[in-house]
């Protein structure tokens, strides 16, 4: 019941902070806007079913904690400059094509965001950590990448700044990369360091998010 009521109240507060900075009408009268909010409400709901948990399990890197406030601030920012960059056409591109593309990019990214989520269930944490009775999951996509949640939180993000037509927001989205390799990084550590060898074949036969690239 808490996690869903912080989804609900988090994706409210975050809804109404962007259609303040970018303004009601324009949700309205702009497809590709309405297209958005309609996935964003979509995603939003979809993120109540499937699973995840806050938990520092059995074992958990703490260090990692520093990432957290800063995916925060971000996430914050890459929400709601685009909408504000767009509503003043401050650092603004591109046309509707360019909003379309990104209303695609980002319900298809916010899909890869959290289908991994439901396949981890309670092995997936917002920390870097293992839980009860973890094992590697090595099947489906995670046959080809080990990191397609964040991924698709890149995918969404990039697509988010571009639905908004916004240069500043596609600038947020490529800082969003530093506390991002430090938490994958961290991630392989810990579990390099629970599963040996069966981690390192894992690792050695897969790609971390671009199969063929890295």
């Amino acid at each position: 019941m808490g996690r869903a009521l912080a989804i609900l109240l988090g994706g409210a507060l975050n809804g109404a902070l962007v259609v303040y900075a970018r303004g009601f009408a324009a949700f309205a009268m702009i497809p590709a806007l309405s297209g958005l909010a309609l996935a964003y409400v979509a995603l939003t709901v979809a993120a109540l079913f499937v699973g995840g948990n806050l938990s520092s399990g059995e074992r958990e890197d703490r260090k990692n904690r520093w990432v957290l406030p800063v995916f925060a601030v971000l996430g914050l920012a890459i929400a709601v400059i685009p909408a504000f960059d767009d509503a003043h056409d401050i650092s603004t591109f591109g046309g509707d094509g360019l909003r379309r593309f990104g209303v695609t990019l980002f319900a298809l990214g916010g899909v890869l965001r959290l289908w991994p989520v439901a396949v981890l269930g309670h092995r997936f944490s917002g920390l870097v950590a293992i839980q009860p009775n973890h094992r590697l999951q090595t099947s489906g996509v995670y046959s080809l990448i080990r990191h397609p949640s964040y991924l698709g939180l890149l995918v969404s993000s990039l697509g988010w700044a571009l639905a908004f037509r916004s240069s500043i927001g596609v600038v947020l989205v490529g800082l969003l990369l530093i506390p991002l390799l430090a938490r994958i990084k961290a991630e392989e550590n810990l579990l390099a360091s629970e599963f040996g060898a069966e981690y390192d074949a894992f690792r050695a036969r897969t790609w971390r998010m671009i199969p063929g690239l890295w």
